[in-house]
């Protein structure tokens, strides 16, 4: 399988630091407001990676924080905590807004069909295990106390920008920053941070204070999955500062390398524009699902282009996604109808040639675009060799073990209300009495409705328009 890797800007072989076993990390939510379509593409990629790993028979092992603390609104040093400035609006504490928000995040990716992580670290659970590193960093002469808080010198590590391209010497000779006295360099940045004022504070050897956003990915990843991690992933935007920042800290403190194979998801454009409030495009999963829109849908369109191009949302393309969505699941169903007997090889070869080709994408960095061509191509092929029951099958069972990756198909029971039912029954009978019209006013009532009647030989079919 080869992956990009951001660090050296190439396609490399992926081979975990132990065999068939995959530790890896992903930058999760902000717990301060529901997260964004945007931030569910970076998730997606998580997600993406993790089936594929496990459907090649690897071992995952998944970590994903939860920032509940210590996260500023200039995604630096400077602002207002995140989470605080949402508990000042909302008048409430932030422990209170931490765990709202971090249930609503749950139940999204459990909408949208994302995989759970094996451990969601919250940074306020782990405050000790930072102290502990922010210690070390002080130890080996790469953090200064200054007053009541705690920098990280840049300085002293010679590969800092090496991820982004950001150099200390490219940062010197950039646009000025506002200048704080308490940083030997303005780039420095919080380890530990001193201010009377937070409401999230702990006790430490400097004094009360709270962890740097950074410092906080770099404890909690290091704790569960050791010094040296092999995949990484995040949205382009972590790749500076946060992701240069926790390479620094990490490596500062422990000597290793802290990340083999950095992954960053492209940024998410609607309707060809910056994601803002301001430009009122600015969409939750909730705010989909109250417009009426399908959350596999969502999943299907965040899902289908490469995470290293800027994937563009639109309405129509969530629609189309829908549409694409409706055909697999009514593939499998179609399957599960097939009669006949005996078995035609060339069913078989299909199956073969259509996983190959599935796999050998997704093994060129994920490239799902390909992937899923394949899988159209499959069933393409399959409908056009009308399978009997036993073919039939097994196509099936290929279907859905690629859908082990894919995660779009669902074939739950639905159910029609009492008023529906009893109107497709009532069709049914108007036909076996030659009533005609009556049958196809009842069809076109039921359609003006969003129900779509399709005539078998196996009986009446219905689906959601």
């Amino acid at each position: 399988m080869q992956l990009y890797n951001t660090l050296t800007r190439t396609k490399q072989e992926f081979e975990p630091l132990v065999d068939r076993q995959v530790r890896m990390y992903n930058c999760g939510p902000t717990v301060y407001n529901f997260a964004t379509i945007g931030n569910f593409r970076a998730f997606m990629l998580a997600d993406l990676l993790r089936r594929y790993c496990e459907y090649k028979g690897l071992e995952v092992t998944q970590v994903m924080n939860l920032t509940d603390v210590g996260h500023m609104t200039s995604d630096a040093d400077e602002g207002e905590d995140k989470l605080e400035k949402t508990a000042r609006e909302q008048q409430k504490d932030p422990y209170e807004i931490a765990e709202f928000y971090t249930q609503a995040f749950f139940n999204d990716i459990d909408a949208l069909r994302i995989v759970r992580a094996h451990r969601y670290p919250r940074a306020t659970q782990h405050v000790p295990e930072m102290i502990e590193l922010v210690q070390k960093l002080l130890d080996r002469n790469h953090a200064y106390i200054s007053g009541s808080s705690i920098y990280y010198d840049i300085s002293s590590f010679s590969e800092y920008g090496r991820l982004s391209g950001n150099t200390l010497e490219k940062l010197q000779a950039g646009a000025r920053i506002e200048i704080n006295p308490e940083k030997r360099n303005p780039h420095d940045f919080a380890l530990w941070k001193s201010d009377p004022h937070h409401l999230m504070q702990w006790d430490s050897p400097w004094g009360r204070g709270f962890p740097g956003w950074h410092l906080e990915c770099s404890a909690m990843s290091m704790k569960y999955l050791g010094n040296t991690l092999d995949i990484h992933t995040g949205g382009e935007d972590n790749i500076f500062p946060h992701h240069e920042c926790e390479i620094a800290q990490s490596e500062g403190a422990t000597g290793e390398t802290f990340v083999r194979y950095w992954m960053h998801t492209r940024f998410l454009l609607v309707e060809g524009r910056k994601m803002s409030k301001s430009l009122g495009n600015f969409y939750t999963l909730h705010d989909l699902q109250q417009q009426g829109h399908d959350t596999l849908a969502l999943r299907y369109l965040l899902l289908s282009t490469n995470y290293r191009q800027p994937l563009n949302f639109t309405f129509d393309a969530l629609g189309a996604a829908g549409e694409a969505v409706r055909r697999l699941t009514e593939f499998v169903r179609r399957l599960d109808e097939a009669q006949g007997e005996g078995t035609d090889p060339q069913v078989a070869d299909t199956i073969a040639v259509s996983k190959a080709a599935f796999g050998a994408a997704l093994d060129d960095d994920l490239n799902i675009s390909a992937a899923l061509g394949a899988v159209f191509d499959f069933m393409r092929d399959i409908n056009k060799l009308d399978p009997t029951r036993q073919d039939a099958q097994a196509a099936r069972a290929a279907m859905m073990d690629l859908n082990r990756v894919l995660g779009v198909i669902e074939l739950g029971q639905e159910t029609l209300e009492d008023e529906v039912e009893r109107l497709i029954e009532e069709r049914r009978r108007a036909r076996a009495e030659r009533d005609f019209p009556k049958a196809d006013a009842i069809r076109d009532s039921l359609q003006s409705r969003g129900i779509i009647l399709e005539d078998t030989p196996q009986g009446v079919r219905w689906k959601k328009a």
